[in-house]
């Protein structure tokens, strides 16, 4: 990741943007940004949107053996593009600029005063309307989206604990930003991400809609592993190549499968017809290809409804995570933690995170606001 201070010295056209950020402005010019999002939060700015892309430049980053990067970065925005359209999208079918002009003084006024005033906004144009999820505001929501009372979950109230308003309430993680990032469970690892400590963001969740953070939490999401889950990009670039048992599952590359990724186990599965909003999803990836010139091949599965999952054996399931090894080794029972393909708190990707799963189930002391929960010393 880049470090912070850089990524807040990103500016359109300047000289020094990393190459991913030049790429996407190449692809996508504030002009052309605007007309995709007309009636988007002026949180959405096309500075943090630019500024999301910087923290993570593997998001329509360069590659070295020989894949077409600009072609592939087009896919990838026309792919998250779609799912912002979901996730944010005002989904008013008779939405006019006139009427989102009137709503609140927070939408992307001066480009909607220049369209016809009482023509509908297509469906796939009113992407990034909703800052935070809809009827919430912060402060509004105390006990939402939740994992927090100890005891509740085997882990997350310990690893990923709520922050408390000054009424001595846990804090709510309802979703914020373009892709809604929503619960503890989801703010902690972001915020251990980004800054090595996961109460940066869960005592101030309020950052992931307000800063470039509503941007920079939905790159994240699609650059990083979900094990057994590949990241969103890999079912875009090629870099996931499925296997048997994806075959045996219908798991295939392609736009269907970043559904899977963000929201399969609600949208997807089950076989029929696709849901009503893997079909919003498909529509307005059909409409963003066209507008970034992506050719969508014929073979390319763009639903579903006949997808398995991911799950052990998958090309995907990579073992990135790091669970209790319940193995015996010379008829005693191993004392360390080991590599798994499923998620945990303790992660590859963070320092420290082996120690932290040995303490946890083997050797060490976890608190939890002061209090001991678990103790191996005894």
């Amino acid at each position: 990741m880049l470090p912070d201070d850089e990524v807040n010295a990103v500016v359109p056209k300047r000289a020094a943007n990393p190459s991913n950020v030049k790429r996407v402005e190449a692809i996508i010019p504030e002009a052309k940004f605007d007309a995709l999002f007309p009636v988007r939060n002026i949180a959405y700015s096309y500075v943090n949107f630019l500024r999301g892309i910087a923290k993570f430049p593997a998001y329509c980053g360069d590659y070295t053996d020989g894949r077409d990067a600009d072609a592939i970065c087009r896919k990838l925005l026309a792919t998250s593009f779609a799912h912002f359209v979901q996730e944010t999208g005002a989904n008013w079918n008779s939405l006019t600029p006139a009427q989102a002009r009137s709503n609140d003084a927070e939408r992307n006024n001066p480009v909607l005063a220049t369209m016809p005033q009482n023509t509908p906004i297509p469906f796939w144009q009113q992407g990034l309307w909703f800052l935070r999820e809809s009827g919430y505001t912060e402060g509004s929501a105390v006990g939402a989206y939740q994992q927090c009372i100890p005891g509740s979950h085997a882990t997350n109230w310990i690893f990923y604990p709520c922050a408390k308003n000054a009424s001595g309430k846990y804090l709510d993680y309802f979703g914020r930003g373009a892709k809604q990032l929503s619960w503890n469970y989801n703010f902690g690892p972001f915020s251990q991400a980004l800054y090595g400590d996961v109460n940066i963001l869960l005592d101030n969740p309020g950052r992931v809609a307000d800063t470039w953070l509503n941007f920079a939490s939905a790159i994240w999401f699609a650059v990083t592993p979900q094990t057994p889950k590949p990241p969103m990009t890999w079912a875009v670039d090629g870099t996931w190549k499925p296997n048997a048992v994806d075959i045996g599952n219908n798991m295939k590359p392609g736009f269907g499968a970043t559904v899977f990724i963000i929201n399969g186990g609600i949208e997807c599965g089950g076989g029929g017809a696709e849901k009503s909003q893997v079909t919003n999803r498909i529509n307005a990836y059909k409409e963003f290809t066209r507008e970034l010139g992506v050719t969508i091949p014929a073979d390319e599965p763009l639903g579903c409804a006949n997808m398995k999952g991911f799950n052990e054996g998958s090309a995907a399931a990579i073992k990135a995570y790091l669970d209790k090894d319940y193995s015996w080794i010379n008829g005693k029972p191993a004392t360390g933690c080991k590599l798994v393909d499923y998620q945990m708190p303790f992660s590859l990707i963070n320092p420290g995170d082996y120690k932290a799963c040995t303490d946890y189930f083997f050797r060490g002391k976890v608190t939890y606001n002061g209090k001991v929960e678990v103790d191996n010393t005894k």
